[in-house]
């Protein structure tokens, strides 16, 4: 059964591909259209809590997800899965979650702006590196043979031009950008998920026989990564807005680049498009109820 799943091929058109792509793109672009330089310069006012967000992203829930991996020992490509995740940038959701949190929406957004901008370097490096690593998730990249460039390229296609357009426009169509940013993030949230749930219903079978495998990993590693978040900034010694926001920044993963990068460079590899799949729902939904729960609470300082 573990072998059935490591070379198990999740299926997906290319059709459905280009869907992803350019979903993934409208999404960034619609979040890039509420950022400005001044989010950027605001971010680099504070050093303390732009190390604090990138640490914790791109540093901190990748070595987590390793330790985590080592400890439980999942087959080779949902250990391959769980590190995909922790190499991919902040989810765009997570802007939305952080307001209806009570925390820091303007370091939220601006977190978003940068974390994207370094995910350009970052996710290829995460991956290759602690893909490399393990030696189970190692056989895998050496079979694909996975090109830390082309990974690079594509992720700066889908998710750095938008940014970087949607900023522009942002600055030059302020009045127009508020409007398309209303129409846009819901739209694109709603198609994305309509993505996932085609996706599950073109595998059924394929995710009902394997659900037992993933599930409780994927709740597991969430939890882990909203833990590392808030109690990292509790450690620097961020205010409660800011662990709030650096909780939900860390835990809420681009699942969605997560399961453009599979489908591009590994041929819809059973074990992780299952694991990113799951995540994509999963992170959601805890968000949801962790942003619930915290907006019915008073933040103390």
């Amino acid at each position: 059964m573990n072998e059935n799943l490591d070379s198990l091929k999740i299926n997906f058109d290319t059709e459905g591909l280009w869907v992803l792509n350019v979903t993934l793109a409208i999404i960034m672009f619609g979040v890039a259209l509420g950022i400005t330089i001044d989010d950027f310069k605001r971010l680099f006012k504070n050093p303390r809590i732009l190390f604090t967000g990138i640490f914790s992203q791109f540093i901190l829930l990748p070595l987590v997800t390793f330790i985590f991996i080592k400890l439980v020992n999942p087959m080779p490509s949902i250990a391959l899965g769980m590190m995909m995740v922790a190499a991919c940038p902040g989810g765009n959701i997570s802007n939305f979650m952080t307001q209806m949190a009570k925390g820091n929406t303007a370091l939220s957004v601006s977190l978003t702006a940068f974390a994207t901008l370094v995910s350009l370097v970052m996710t290829p490096f995460n991956l290759e590196f602690w893909g490399n690593l393990y030696a189970p998730t190692a056989q895998i990249l050496q079979k694909v043979e996975l090109n830390p460039w082309e990974l690079a390229k594509l992720v700066t296609l889908i998710l750095g031009i938008p940014l970087i357009l949607g900023m522009l426009f942002n600055k030059y169509y302020k009045n127009l950008s508020k409007k398309l940013s209303k129409i846009l993030k819901p739209i694109s949230l709603v198609i994305f998920m309509i993505f996932i749930v085609i996706a599950f219903y073109d595998n059924f079978d394929i995710f009902i026989n394997y659900v037992e495998y993933v599930l409780i990993l994927v709740v597991a590693h969430n939890l882990l990564a909203l833990l590392t978040g808030f109690y990292f900034a509790k450690a620097m010694k961020l205010s409660r807005k800011n662990q709030r926001t650096l909780s939900i920044e860390t835990g809420i993963q681009n699942s969605g680049l997560g399961l453009l990068l599979i489908f591009s460079f590994f041929n819809g590899l059973g074990g992780m498009a299952l694991l990113v799949a799951f995540w994509a729902i999963w992170d959601i939904i805890s968000g949801l109820l962790l942003a619930t729960y915290w907006s019915k609470q008073k933040i103390k300082e």
